[in-house]
């Protein structure tokens, strides 16, 4: 019991099982197998669906209470968000390779599904340098204010997936329970300010 308790709790384990899919893409494109452009759609579609995922956890515990595999969540959340980040830049590091040149990629930077993708990038970056311990303690309450960038960012990486595919599905669909579960929380706090009708008095 205490091994598994051990392994569970372990935070380098933790980050190898979100590193498996980079290793297995990786590992395909090394041995020729993958394609460098194949390999943009799944780097990219990981990074969205970690940076979703460590944004649901705090609005799921509102929703639904402090329950013991949320806890065990909330207090991965920050690695789930450098991992997005991570899958971001490697994301980005295959893009570069496939183009081959910076002044192919200068040429099309003004697309709206490259730039909304360089954009989402730039404000990751302060998202990741200040998912630390020592961050916390220096910025103190404007912690918070930086970490709320992951939110432009969130909206960015939707639209750099919709234009970059022609297809708004796929990004909407993998939005949609963070969506759903933030309309609850706002529909359940106007229900609870919302004034309940007096009972009449009698004559």
């Amino acid at each position: 019991m205490a091994t598994v308790r051990s392994l569970r709790d372990s935070l380098p384990l933790f980050w190898l099982l979100l590193a498996v899919p980079a290793l297995v893409q990786l590992l395909g494109w090394w041995s020729g197998r993958i394609d460098t452009m194949d390999m943009l759609a799944p780097t990219g579609e990981t990074s969205a669906r970690l940076m979703i995922a460590a944004m649901l956890i705090g609005p799921l515990m509102a929703l639904i209470g402090p329950r013991g595999w949320l806890r065990w969540l909330l207090a991965r959340r920050r690695s789930f968000g450098v991992a997005a980040f991570s899958y971001a830049v490697l994301h980005t590091a295959f893009y570069a390779v496939d183009m081959g040149n910076v002044a192919d990629m200068l040429a099309e930077a003004l697309a709206p599904g490259i730039w909304t993708g360089w954009a989402a990038l730039v404000l990751f970056l302060p998202l990741a340098a200040t998912s630390n311990n020592a961050a916390m303690r220096s910025l103190r309450a404007g912690w918070k204010t930086v970490q709320r960038m992951v939110y432009p960012a969130a909206l960015l990486t939707l639209l750099h997936w919709a234009w970059v595919h022609n297809n708004y599905t796929a990004a909407l669909a993998h939005l949609a329970p963070l969506a759903l579960v933030w309309l609850i929380l706002v529909m359940r706090r106007l229900l609870q300010n919302f004034p309940s009708p007096q009972p009449s008095s009698g004559v």
